[in-house]
């Protein structure tokens, strides 16, 4: 007979092997259909990211498998809290959001002074031999509290929302003077959208978007290289060997892939034409390898992917949960079609990763975390009437 320390151990280890789960049997069907949607993203992401990155890290580390292998570990523990998400209640969750996310706003600016410089960015904290980035891990609790937030707005007192609301304008300021332009308009956008949906008066959307908007443009008028990303996306092939080399390059890469693309493994632009082909072009690997037919299924899993989450928001039983499956989704769904906008050329570029397929321990947890909760919302759907969050100001 097992005594209680055994059983707890064992229920310890059930969480180190996160693709074992005897109790996802038990779970609603729209809760495993999205954990198999999610762990398919993430096994096709790693499959490409290796093909995409070995030949630059043959060549920078003389180990072809240096990305895939620290990507790989990432995964793995991106996993392990994927599934705690999937096993704890969400008002835990909520309850932990407030001090996870002022901690992270906290990093966030810690970085302007103390952080590490990639690629003309400030970005990272190094943490021993690790580089944290606050801007990635803050997105789960950003959707958290601001599920939170707009959930109860009309219950929270005034004092609380302006509160909230300056909190979420520290957010996307710390992330914009890193400067991450394209971190803040997604962050910003998915503030708006989860706002939007928590059905918000419009007079007040109308304000904040206009703000947003000022500020966006004020952005891109005083930083040169933003000024430049968008006028050089409207025709790439007049500055193809200057500020439009990655987007020509990517696009190159889209169009030689054809129909059924050249093969895993054969594309030819990652060969040292198509920068940082491991991360924020790493479409165009993926396009040029599987072609057109690769693209489809690929969309089509997304599609299915949201189109899920969807209907699992709108089966949610109270607004907040409503509110957290609409974040998630747009974060992990509305990053991917960023993306992908700007591999094709339909957007202009940013520094935005593909969820589950670029290289980054970061975006890999987050992302992992924000399925989770998608996950454990549709849990919650079926197990009878939720208790609400309790109401709290300050």
């Amino acid at each position: 007979m097992l005594t209680l320390q055994t059983a707890n151990q064992l229920l310890v280890f059930k969480y180190l092997i996160p693709l074992f789960n005897p109790e996802v049997n038990q779970w609603a069907t729209p809760a495993r259909l999205l954990r198999w949607l999610t762990l398919l993203w993430l096994l096709i992401g790693l499959v490409v990211l290796l093909s995409a990155s070995y030949p630059i890290a043959d060549a920078n580390f003389g180990d072809g498998l240096y990305y895939f292998k620290r990507q790989v570990i990432w995964a793995y523990l991106g996993l392990i809290l994927f599934n705690v998400a999937t096993r704890v209640r969400l008002i835990y969750w909520l309850r932990m959001a407030p001090f996870a996310l002022i901690l992270l706003l906290g990093l966030v600016f810690a970085t302007n002074f103390a952080g590490v410089t990639v690629n003309g960015a400030q970005r990272w904290l190094a943490i021993g031999p690790l580089l944290l980035q606050p801007s990635e891990l803050i997105k789960p609790f950003l959707v958290l509290q601001s599920a939170l937030v707009f959930g109860k707005w009309y219950r929270f007192s005034r004092g609380a929302r302006i509160f909230w609301l300056a909190i979420f304008a520290l957010v996307l300021g710390g992330i914009l003077i890193q400067p991450n332009l394209s971190n803040t308009a997604l962050c910003g956008m998915s503030l708006w959208l989860i706002a939007l949906a928590g059905v918000i008066r419009w007079r007040h959307l109308g304000m904040v978007a206009a703000s947003g908007l000022g500020l966006a443009t004020l952005s891109i008028m005083t930083q040169d290289y933003q000024l430049e990303r968008v006028t050089s996306f409207l025709n790439p092939w007049a500055e193809a060997q200057g500020d439009s080399y990655q987007l020509t390059q990517s696009l190159m890469a889209i169009g030689s892939g054809g129909t059924w693309g050249t093969g895993l493994g054969l594309s030819h632009q990652k060969l040292f034409y198509l920068p940082i082909q491991y991360t924020d072009f790493i479409f165009a690997v993926f396009a040029e390898e599987f072609g057109f037919v690769g693209c489809l299924g690929l969309l089509m899993l997304i599609i299915s992917f949201a189109a899920l989450a969807l209907m699992v928001a709108n089966q949610a039983r109270n607004a907040i949960h409503r509110l957290i499956a609409t974040g998630a989704v747009i974060f992990l769904v509305g990053q991917t079609l960023i993306n992908i906008g700007v591999a094709t050329g339909s957007l202009p570029t940013t520094g935005l990763p593909l969820p589950l397929f670029s290289y980054g321990g970061n975006s890999v947890l987050a992302s992992l975390f924000l399925a989770g909760l998608l996950v454990r919302v549709a849990r919650e759907n079926k197990e009878g009437n939720v208790v609400e969050f309790p109401n709290s100001s300050r």
